[in-house]
């Protein structure tokens, strides 16, 4: 079975990799906070974290199955994380110093990572299945992490574009001393949540393996 990933991430794409699927990537062009803020001018409050994963997880599998028609084919898997620390969403920082502050508050405590996941069913260009699903980890940065290591990993540049900082899959696995759920969710594409969603809408979870893995 085919699996179109509605993203170019690399993280996501090695997720899939690593578990015997080759998906076909597109980037979808999605204006998320444009998205956000229409969802939550229409229900008259905020969105939650886990109702904004959701919410872009569905739009960015819904606009590549648009935007590429047939050559979309086949389960088409959009999603989307967010990271929270004391009920704040930490996005990518970009800065240098935005990440180092960020780094330091998460030290020694337990954030929450929502991953959100939308699963479509493709055929002649037309959606014809859906299904969604977001899934939980929560993610602990070891107590005893020093400012010197902290300054360190910024300076690598990895965690500018990460949400929440941090990549337990690259330099700062080192640091992370627990998490609880899926690993992979924390990368941002549950494996678990994918297999279910691949059930959910009638097929097996291993007929997406390439047949090398």
């Amino acid at each position: 079975m085919r699996l179109v990933l509605a993203s170019t991430s690399p993280a996501r794409r090695a997720v899939l990799t690593a578990a015997g699927i080759t998906p076909v990537c597109f980037a979808p062009t999605v204006d998320e906070a444009a998205a956000v803020a229409a969802a939550e001018n229409e229900q008259g409050t905020p969105l939650t974290a886990a109702e904004t994963v959701d919410l872009l997880a569905k739009l960015k599998a819904r606009d590549v199955a648009a935007r590429y028609g047939s050559t979309a084919d086949g389960l088409v898997l959009g999603g989307d994380s967010v990271f929270l620390l004391d009920g704040e969403v930490l996005g990518k920082p970009h800065y240098p110093d935005v990440a180092l502050e960020r780094a330091k508050k998460h030290r020694g405590r337990t954030g929450t990572l929502h991953s959100g996941h939308c699963l479509l069913e493709v055929k002649n260009g037309e959606i014809v299945g859906e299904a969604t699903l977001t899934d939980t980890a929560l993610v602990t940065l070891a107590p005893d992490v020093t400012d010197a290591e902290l300054a360190a990993y910024v300076a690598s540049g990895e965690p500018l574009k990460l949400a929440g900082g941090f990549a337990i899959d690259g330099r700062a696995g080192a640091f992370i001393s627990g998490i609880q759920g899926s690993p992979s969710c924390v990368m941002g594409l549950s494996l678990p949540a994918l297999r279910q969603l691949v059930r959910r809408l009638g097929y097996e979870y291993t007929a997406l393996w390439t047949a090398s893995a």
